[in-house]
């Protein structure tokens, strides 16, 4: 079991949970996640918390193999009227942010959001850990190898898990001495990483619990299922609830997916056949 404070809102992770995704952007590798007016995201929105979602995670910036970055006062001016709307609309709504820029991090939290999801794990601004420090929010730590220009440029580890692992054990304690309570760890499902590496991670992600820490798994709709049916990104639903069920299976916290109901659906069947364990 683990707690989160999101700005004097405990969660309890006794069992797993779903964060639903949400792109305030004009770019994405799932079309059907392409939301290009307030209205649209806010009701969006409305349907992740009624489906059971915990948390909604809010992205300025595409960060899907290839995609440039956009500077910080873009993102801030999409991401910041998405938060303050979902919040007029859910008042108790847990907002993460998605982005690696600590201004971005701090105007998104004085607009209503409670928590900072951060790709590079502070490699892309290293004002980040200081910065979700003093707005005492949890901090999702994720693993990047590269940029995601060139992330899938040949990636190559000579023993991923291991690799990862060191990373976050770093990484932990980078976050502790800044002075970070709440850290969440993402492995990073498809961010400098082949197919065979996410596949690896994946069967051994039970191997991460020994960080202590609550595990998120990022795969939805992702590169490594829609590939490997040989089907795309609209058509991945479900691949991603079959590998989805197999993370938690393998003890992931945290699901962050497209599709919050399916996701909700998955946990409650996991937790249902772990009870009878």
């Amino acid at each position: 079991m683990y707690t989160i404070n999101c700005k004097g809102k405990l969660i309890v992770i006794d069992k797993p949970i779903v964060m639903g995704i949400i792109n305030a952007t004009t770019d994405s590798f799932f079309e059907g996640h392409l939301h290009k007016g307030i209205d649209q995201i806010t009701a969006l929105a409305n349907k992740m918390i009624a489906d059971g979602a915990t948390i909604i995670d809010i992205g300025g910036q595409s960060t899907r193999p290839g995609s440039k970055a956009i500077g910080a006062e873009e993102e801030i001016a999409r991401v910041v009227p998405v938060i303050e709307a979902i919040k007029k609309d859910n008042a108790d709504a847990v907002i993460s942010i998605d982005t690696f820029y600590s201004k971005v991090a701090t105007a998104a939290v004085n607009a209503g959001a409670s928590m900072v999801n951060d790709i590079s794990g502070g490699q892309f601004d290293t004002d980040m850990f200081s910065t979700v420090a003093a707005l005492n929010v949890p901090y999702i730590c994720m693993h990047i190898k590269g940029l995601p220009e060139t992330m899938q440029q040949n990636p190559s580890y000579n023993n991923v898990v291991k690799e990862v692992i060191d990373y976050f054990i770093k990484k932990i304690t980078d976050c502790k001495k800044a002075g970070i309570k709440d850290i969440i760890i993402d492995p990073g499902f498809g961010f400098g990483k082949t197919i065979a590496h996410n596949f690896q991670i994946l069967q051994s992600l039970s191997v991460f619990s020994m960080l202590e820490k609550p595990i998120l798994a990022g795969i939805s709709r992702k590169s490594t299922i829609y590939k490997t049916l040989g089907t795309t990104a609209e058509n991945a639903l479900n691949g991603t609830t079959v590998l989805n069920t197999i993370a938690l299976m393998n003890g992931a916290s945290i699901l962050r997916v497209h599709d919050v109901k399916e996701a909700v659906e998955a946990v409650k069947l996991v937790n249902a056949y772990n009870q009878l364990r």
